[in-house]
């Protein structure tokens, strides 16, 4: 059924349930970056002794009701997850064959049963027996009598507990949910030589689970944890996230967990329904990096482009030395006045002292390319390739390029204009230094010798 606009839904009071109160004394959530969060949340309940049966409201829309886990002094027999929530199609589509009003803006009364709606097409059942039909209801209020029974206001668990005694307790609920997601965002910010960066990190935490979780432990999971994939979910959830920022120096405890890491925020938080969080993770500054120029034949085009990337270690003798979580690393470089963006590029979960390597773009003033210059068969299986590769610097300083050369297998350089690196068995890595405005030219013969 398509979504009925334009109409105000007025419904008779119903009777309330006899749910005893719940008061939430802890909230911990933790989120994983894998469309997972783990809510940790405790109830202090009212219970009769014996069975009843326990409405616990305020769950995440998006749960997962097989994990769910409930712990108090008794048993329970029976959990049910209820999320069928109030709107006006569902309303309405129970309404069919039953009576409703609609009230006209001038105070006209339509009265009838309900027999279609369709968009804001309505078609009603006169108490003479004729058709009331409507093609644009848009302009009236809708009156129903009660709430139709299965819907609910709220996502519910109903649990049937089995209660040892009487009186007032605490009421452990743990469960799974989707919905919920966070990854880290980076600002770098270069020196005006390219030499010294400062690095601010960020966490972004999406809540799109259908529920707010008010003054929680917040607690967040980095690394890449193994899943089984259902192939049927209990509900889909389309939310738009809400951007909020919290500028604080950093709050997070990080410590590592199993084989993973996670960083626990050092306060309560709230993650608002619908809403990214960010927290700041830390900021550290003058961090030695290396800019470098890089050329890979094998992708070479007729454009010649050159990368550009800068790399840095990640350790505390260089001002770093934490784990970083996976995410998008934006770098920016003073003009004089002001920061301009100037690249950006994805890390995975990295851990400390190992090298960090982040593409920046393609240089403008440096071009590159490489040509066959000769192709001599020596027997069937004994072949020789001649290349030339050729490197310009437009540039007003000098620089060294470096070119990886994938060379396969079964190869050996007889001939070259310079010396290389080997770098693996089928790499090797020419760093050619160019002054500046000049160019240069590298050749290099390789025979292959095939089994």
């Amino acid at each position: 059924m398509k979504r009925f606009l334009g109409i105000l839904l007025f419904i008779a009071p119903f009777i309330a349930t006899n749910t005893p109160a719940q008061d939430q004394k802890d909230l911990a959530v933790t989120v994983y970056n894998s469309n997972l969060g783990v809510v940790k949340d405790v109830r202090s309940f009212d219970l009769p002794k014996g069975r009843s049966d326990i409405k616990i409201n305020d769950v995440a829309q998006l749960i997962d009701a097989t994990s769910v886990k409930i712990k108090f002094d008794g048993e329970v027999i029976e959990q049910n997850y209820q999320y069928d929530l109030v709107s006006l199609d569902k309303i309405l589509d129970r309404y069919i064959d039953k009576d409703i009003q609609l009230l006209g803006e001038k105070g006209d009364l339509l009265e009838g049963t309900l027999l279609s709606v369709y968009g804001s097409q309505i078609v009603l059942k006169k108490k003479d027996g004729g058709l009331l039909m409507l093609p644009d209801a848009s302009k009236y209020r809708i009156s129903v009598s009660a709430l139709p029974e299965g819907l609910i206001t709220k996502p519910t668990l109903l649990c049937l507990f089995d209660t040892k005694k009487a009186g007032k307790q605490d009421v452990e609920l743990a469960y799974q949910t989707a919905g919920m997601n966070w990854h880290a965002e980076y600002v770098a910010t270069l020196d005006k030589d390219d030499k010294i960066m400062d690095l601010n990190a960020w966490v972004s935490i999406q809540n799109n689970s259908g529920v707010t979780y008010p003054n929680a432990r917040l607690k967040l999971i980095a690394g890449d944890v193994n899943r089984v994939q259902n192939v049927v979910r209990n509900r889909m959830y389309d939310g738009t996230g809400l951007m909020m920022a919290e500028k604080a120096a950093p709050q997070f405890q990080e410590n590592s967990l199993f084989e993973y890491h996670s960083y626990a925020l050092q306060r309560p938080t709230t993650l608002s329904n619908n809403e990214t969080k960010q927290i700041s993770l830390f900021e550290n500054s003058g961090i030695k990096v290396t800019k470098k120029f890089t050329f890979d034949p094998d992708q070479y085009n007729d454009k010649g482009k050159v990368a550009v990337t800068i790399e840095f270690e990640n350790k505390e003798s260089n001002n770093m030395g934490v784990p970083m979580p996976k995410g998008k690393v934006r770098i920016y470089k003073p003009d004089g006045k002001t920061l301009e963006f100037i690249g950006e590029d994805q890390i995975d979960h990295t851990p400390k002292n190992e090298k960090v390597t982040l593409k920046i773009g393609d240089a403008f003033d440096v071009v590159g390319s490489e040509i066959t210059t000769d192709n001599v068969q020596i027997t069937n299986k004994v072949h020789e390739y001649s290349y030339k590769l050729t490197l310009k610097n437009r540039k007003a300083e000098d620089i060294v390029v470096e070119v990886k050369k994938n060379l396969g297998s079964y190869w050996d350089v007889k001939k070259k204009s310079m010396d290389y690196e080997k770098i693996d068995a089928s790499t090797i890595l020419f760093k050619v230094p160019i002054p500046a405005g000049s160019e240069k030219e590298v050749t290099y013969t390789v025979r292959y010798t095939y089994l």
